[in-house]
């Protein structure tokens, strides 16, 4: 099994963290709302960043990722005077619906535990009779 690359965490590390900062003083787009910059991984050449981004609100994320993509050359042309690489890594932005994806799966916990203790509370008043 490959051994994930500690130099590609760095670097992702240091991507996320340097793309929340640009993002935030160097793009004047009004399109961007509330951007935040959850998580980048790197390939293992190091040649892609894949970057994935929450926005609020949530339904403008498509045009926002839009921006950030048409943004991804100047933003990759920033991070190079930034990171101590090589080449640096062609930016991929990604809408991150993990968020959405456990409130939704939470949701789900909630109802079934609810209709579960509905249902034994009917079983018990239905024994009592």
């Amino acid at each position: 099994m490959p051994r994930e690359s500690s130099r590609g965490h760095k670097v992702a590390d240091l991507i996320q963290r340097e793309l929340a900062i640009l993002i935030q003083r160097e793009v004047k787009d009004p399109r961007l709302g509330m951007v935040t910059i959850n998580e980048a991984r790197v390939s293992r050449d190091l040649s892609f960043a894949d970057v994935y981004f929450t926005v609020l609100p949530s339904d403008e994320s498509e045009a926002v990722e839009e921006v950030l993509n048409e943004a991804s050359g100047f933003l990759r042309s920033q991070l190079a005077k930034i990171l101590n690489t090589r080449t640096t890594p062609k930016l991929r932005f990604h809408y991150d619906k993990t968020i959405e994806n456990g409130a939704r799966l939470s949701k789900a916990i909630d109802d079934a535990l609810a209709d579960d203790a509905s249902q034994s509370a009917r079983n018990r008043s239905g024994e009592e009779q």
